[in-house]
């Protein structure tokens, strides 16, 4: 088995896990307050990171050149923007519909990573994708009555379209941290993904620590005393970013999103034993549509 399969896999675990805990923080902090404890709790993590590397496994540290710091600001700008439209999702439907409009990114990913990178998918892959995608699809209308005008509707709607907006926006910042991690002179992958990880955090940190000191300095108060669970979520945060730097760093953005989107699954086990949701069959086809494309993906 190649390496970033179990690594994508283990980061779509704590994405999720990290997208329920900033769920339950939304309520108390509001958008901005739940997307920034990702990054500014998941800071000192990344950076303990980089200097264990460095000092324990002996990984020289690469030189960031220009260009890296440009495609770092451009992937951190991105996702938090895609972030915050996510953490928005919780509130308009429940926790599976919200993060399955987002799952649209692989096909997204595909399409910026040719243009941007000039990464080229098989026919094969391009059918898995397609198939988890409409996996994703048959979730979003699952509670909709099944007729054309409601297709269109929940297609069209603001849920839908913050949805893929969101994906499409991750789709970028995905492209942007796999060229900056490509562009560092690093020894491997792993300390390439790895700078690029704390880079890209402490930057993330700044800007909305910034953002939230010119709009609302109350959401910072509220942030530190939510510390015992914000930690949790800066933890599961800047962990599986870790996992989906470095799977990116290894292979091309489109396989790693769409092996990603098993993370689904694991969202419908959160909603059913944490939220108490109730999943119909409509749902639960699209959950196994989106496994049978990441099983044609792996193995075709």
């Amino acid at each position: 088995m190649e390496p970033w399969i179990p690594i994508t896999i283990a980061a779509a675990f704590l994405q999720n896990l990290r997208s329920a805990l900033q769920k339950h923080l939304q309520g108390s902090l509001g958008t901005r307050g739940a997307s920034f404890v990702r990054f500014g709790y998941g800071f000192p993590v990344a950076v303990l990171y980089v200097i264990a590397l460095h000092a324990l496994a002996g990984y020289r540290l690469p030189v960031p050149t220009p260009g890296f710091a440009i495609w770092a600001v451009i992937g951190g700008l991105a996702q938090i923007y895609a972030t915050m439209m996510l953490v928005h999702l919780f509130s308009l439907r429940n926790f599976t519909v919200g993060t399955a409009y987002s799952k649209t990114e692989p096909m997204q990913a595909a399409l910026f990573g040719l243009l941007i990178l000039g990464e080229r998918l098989s026919l094969g892959t391009v059918i898995a994708i397609l198939i988890g995608v409409l996996g994703v699809m048959t979730i979003s209308v699952a509670r909709s009555p099944l007729t054309a005008s409601s297709l269109i509707r929940s297609l069209t709607s603001r849920t839908a379209l913050i949805g893929i907006a969101s994906g499409g926006v991750f789709g970028i910042s995905a492209v942007a941290y796999r060229s900056a991690s490509l562009s560092l002179d690093g020894p491997n992958a792993v300390m390439q993904a790895a700078v690029t990880l704390a880079c890209v955090t402490g930057f993330q940190t700044l800007f909305m620590l910034g953002w939230m000191l010119l709009t609302d300095r109350g959401e910072i108060v509220k942030v530190v005393r939510s510390w015992r669970t914000s930690s949790l979520v800066g933890l599961a945060g800047v962990v599986g970013s870790a996992g989906w730097f470095t799977a990116m760093t290894l292979q091309q953005v489109a396989y790693v999103r769409a092996l990603g989107q098993i993370e689904l699954v694991f969202t419908f086990m959160a909603s059913v034993f944490l939220f108490k949701e109730r999943i119909n069959r409509l749902e639960l086809a699209g959950c196994l549509l989106i496994v049978a494309g990441i099983l044609g993906l792996l193995f075709f």
